[in-house]
């Protein structure tokens, strides 16, 4: 399983990132073809305490190399880009994944 990975640091204006993030993103995103499943997680904080760098990390699995290469690819997959690049181009860090230890 690869997974693409969002990290977003933390935004000047969290509600107004929120209600576009929830709202517009994530709909859009969860439309990707070849996308199995989407895990959307908020950082509390870090082990040493305080806030931490990092606000919001989004996890996109999928099934290979070749499936996450197609879905970026795709219509949805440029379209979900654009958005993530108008709303938090500033935030945002991408990585992509390999999970070692699969269910």
């Amino acid at each position: 399983m690869v997974k693409l990975i969002a990290l977003y640091k933390h935004p000047q204006n969290k509600e107004e990132f929120d209600q576009h993030y929830f709202e517009t993103h994530a709909p859009m995103t969860s439309k990707i073809p070849g996308l199995r499943k989407m895990v959307v997680t908020r950082i509390t904080g870090s082990p040493m305490g305080g806030e931490g760098k990092y606000y919001l990390m989004c996890e996109m699995y999928y099934d290979s190399h070749d499936a996450l290469k197609a879905a970026m690819k795709s219509d949805e997959g440029r379209a979900s880009g654009k958005d993530a690049m108008s709303f938090a181009g500033d935030l945002i860090t991408m990585m992509i994944g390999e999970e070692l230890n699969q269910e």
